[in-house]
């Protein structure tokens, strides 16, 4: 049974930070690309960023510069260190994993508010 299990959102003042952090359990994760999404109120589900099984790393325009994606394979986990945190940034953030026919986790919710 596969399993993704995402952690570490919360409420945070514009300009703070967040790590979210993803752990699988079910499949071959160090083979797979793992992705982070988001889905704001009334809007659709958006790519946030990409690593690859051997590290390489793809980033929305709207993060670049403030988001890191990162992967541990040892612990079967994925990162995203979220910097200079935004009010857009508000969203529930998802894992995704590259897999055929792909799974996701249940997400978790990131608020940037004052």
């Amino acid at each position: 049974q596969v399993q993704l299990v995402e952690s570490g959102g919360g409420l945070v003042q514009p300009g703070g930070s967040l790590r979210l952090s993803c752990a699988a359990s079910g499949i071959m994760f160090r083979i797979y690309a793992m992705d982070w999404y988001r889905q704001a109120p009334g809007k659709q589900r958006e790519l946030v960023s990409t690593i690859t099984s051997g590290g390489s790393t793809n980033y929305a325009e709207s993060v670049k510069g403030r988001f890191t994606i990162s992967r541990d394979n040892a612990k079967n986990t994925v990162y995203l260190q979220m910097n200079t945190l935004k009010p857009e940034d508000t969203a529930v953030h998802y894992c995704h994993a590259d897999t055929v026919g792909g799974y996701w986790g249940q997400g978790t919710q990131v608020t940037v508010s004052s």
